[in-house]
């Protein structure tokens, strides 16, 4: 994988890594996304999985997310191109592919990822934003394993610019970025796919990002993404929208 993603970062060009992006992000989205929901689906008849809402999702909503998320994706497409040009040019220093510099990677793009998501999550609930961009996300009221990529292109743009924020400043191993989208849909996902662990008393409702499908099923005051640690700071978590 290392000399493969050496190759595509510097001999390929910027259309050819825009398409790449595309793709490679369609594949997480309609390949990981059914997968995801069928084993949610077998859990549940193991009674590992609760569903939250019972009620069936239409047609019409699963194609309204799948809409907006092919646009999010073609707006994700583009995101990779300033990290590109900003490796070529050698403002972005790349650590070796070593397991310790991937591992330690995805922990700290993951930590990122919960400051970076809570401050634009809060932004796109300020009134003017909510009401012309956020919306659409909200449109899932019941929220689905398709609702992660339905976003507003704006709101798309800005949740894209996770490296950007970054990478620049501190070196990660490229195979720890390339990863990093993967390790964010699943727990995406699990915050949206209507399911959770646990009987859903108390604080078990929370665990693996459920807290965030409490924001779409009952408006709660939850702004963060999986962990939920800046909530716990900055919001008042068990509040109704």
């Amino acid at each position: 994988m290392e000399l493969l993603l050496e190759k595509i970062l510097y001999q390929h060009s910027y259309l050819t890594l825009f398409g790449l992006t595309v793709v490679y992000f369609s594949i997480l989205y309609f390949g990981l996304g059914p997968l995801f929901l069928q084993t949610c689906k077998f859990l549940e008849k193991k009674n590992i999985l609760q569903k939250i809402t019972a009620k069936k999702i239409s047609k019409k909503q699963l194609n309204f997310e799948i809409r907006h998320s092919i646009k999010s994706i073609i707006i994700f497409g583009f995101s990779v191109l300033p990290i590109i040009y900003l490796i070529r040019v050698g403002a972005i220093q790349l650590l070796a592919n070593t397991w310790i510099n991937i591992t330690l990677g995805l922990i700290i793009l993951t930590l990122w990822n919960e400051v970076h998501f809570y401050v634009v999550h809060r932004l796109m609930h300020q009134k003017l934003m909510m009401k012309h961009v956020h919306y659409i996300h909200h449109k899932s009221t019941i929220p689905t394993v398709y609702s992660v990529y339905s976003f507003h292109w704006l709101e798309a743009a800005l949740l894209s610019t996770i490296p950007l924020t970054i990478v620049p400043f501190i070196p990660f191993s490229i195979v720890a970025v390339f990863i990093y989208p993967t390790v964010s849909i699943l727990l995406n996902f699990a915050g949206h796919c209507n399911y959770r662990f646990g009987s859903g008393k108390g604080d078990s409702w929370q665990l693996f990002g459920t807290a965030h499908n409490e924001h779409h099923t009952k408006g709660r005051n939850n702004f963060g993404f999986a962990l939920n640690f800046l909530d716990k700071l900055f919001s008042k978590p068990n509040k109704q929208l």
